[in-house]
């Protein structure tokens, strides 16, 4: 049978009162009683109940995180930056996914109302309307990379145009002409920024936009494997294939592997997030680096600080800054004899 804090009380020899308050920090206790109704606690292993608890305080020391999915290295590092701030601060995680569908981007929603005292929420297709009708008005909420401003809620973002502008940039300045770019899903808020900073880099260095070499991935490696497999297929493959994030770069490496094609000697490959894992490659990947635990981070404490009551910070939306990290996965494009390169 498990311990009441009745048990507590009884043990300790004091009201169920005052264990409530040493439990819960909310009053004036001498620390020699104090003391011994932790140790009570300890010996009888009690545990308090943080639904009867949540009834006293209205609060339950939970911070709901709604992500597009929790799989790949992207999504566990954003969420230990989110885990490292909430479990300083006293809060746990209650997280969910809702794969870019609305259907189950509104259930999921719903299911954590009543269960969290504020959310984050990572949605590629967020909207004003789905947002507002799923999450009640006194509920808290942080909003990373959505397309959607409002003036209520924070919102953290990556400067996704930027990181592709400057990785372009260099491969252009390595001699690539027939630069390909493998994107993310159509509608994706961060994959239509970057397609934005790859066409912008080709214009600035005086490149011909080719569509036969922007292929659309959905963020997974199947994709990039998929996309490499076409471009290598066309009748003049890219020099160098820059990929919307880490994991279709993965993929891209596998495929070109197979296709007994040398990274970079061959074709150089690049990426964007730069997850633990792409120092690791063979070769070690050129990625764009984005600060993904220090989001997660950043978001977690926006939102507690919401939450407390805190004031609100005067920029509401804040973009976090992207840097290039070279490694060995890219190099000058191959000589090509009797060819032209433009």
């Amino acid at each position: 049978m498990a311990t009441t804090i009745k048990d507590v009380a009884r043990e300790a020899g004091v009201s169920v009162a005052t264990v409530s308050r040493v439990l819960n920090n909310s009053g004036p206790v001498s620390k020699p009683v104090a003391e011994r109704i932790r140790q009570v606690t300890a010996a009888l292993r009690y545990v308090p109940h943080s639904g009867a608890r949540s009834l006293i305080t209205a609060r339950t020391n939970t911070l709901g995180v709604l992500l597009p999915d929790l799989y790949g290295e992207f999504f566990s590092e954003l969420i230990r930056g989110m885990d490292r701030a909430s479990q300083a601060r006293g809060y746990h995680l209650l997280l969910s996914s809702a794969h870019s569908a609305r259907p189950e981007f509104e259930t999921a929603m719903r299911a954590m109302r009543g269960r969290v005292d504020g959310m984050i929420v990572m949605s590629p297709h967020l909207d004003s309307r789905t947002l507002y009708e799923n999450l009640p008005g006194n509920v808290p909420a942080v909003l990373l990379s959505c397309a959607m401003r409002d003036e209520r809620y924070p919102v953290l973002s990556i400067d996704n145009v930027a990181g592709a502008h400057t990785m372009v940039t260099h491969l252009a300045a390595l001699g690539h002409r027939r630069i390909a770019h493998v994107s993310g899903g159509r509608g994706n808020h961060d994959a239509e920024e970057r397609q934005r900073g790859f066409v912008k880099a080709l214009r600035d260095a005086g490149l011909k936009r080719n569509p036969q070499l922007e292929i659309e991935g959905d963020f997974t490696e199947a994709s990039g494997y998929a996309a490499a497999q076409a471009l290598l297929a066309r009748p003049v493959p890219p020099t160098a294939i820059f990929a919307g994030n880490d994991a279709m770069a993965i993929g891209v490496l596998s495929a070109l592997n197979e296709a007994g094609k040398r990274v970079p000697a061959d074709v150089s490959v690049a990426g964007f997030d730069d997850v633990p894992l792409a120092r690791y490659l063979t070769p070690p990947l050129t990625s764009v680096h984005v600060p993904i635990d220090e989001m997660g981070e950043r978001a977690a404490n926006r939102l507690i600080a919401s939450i407390a009551g805190d004031a609100i910070p005067r920029r509401r939306h804040e973009r976090l800054a992207t840097r290039l990290v070279v490694r060995a996965s890219c190099g000058h494009p191959p000589k090509q004899k009797g060819r032209s390169r433009s």
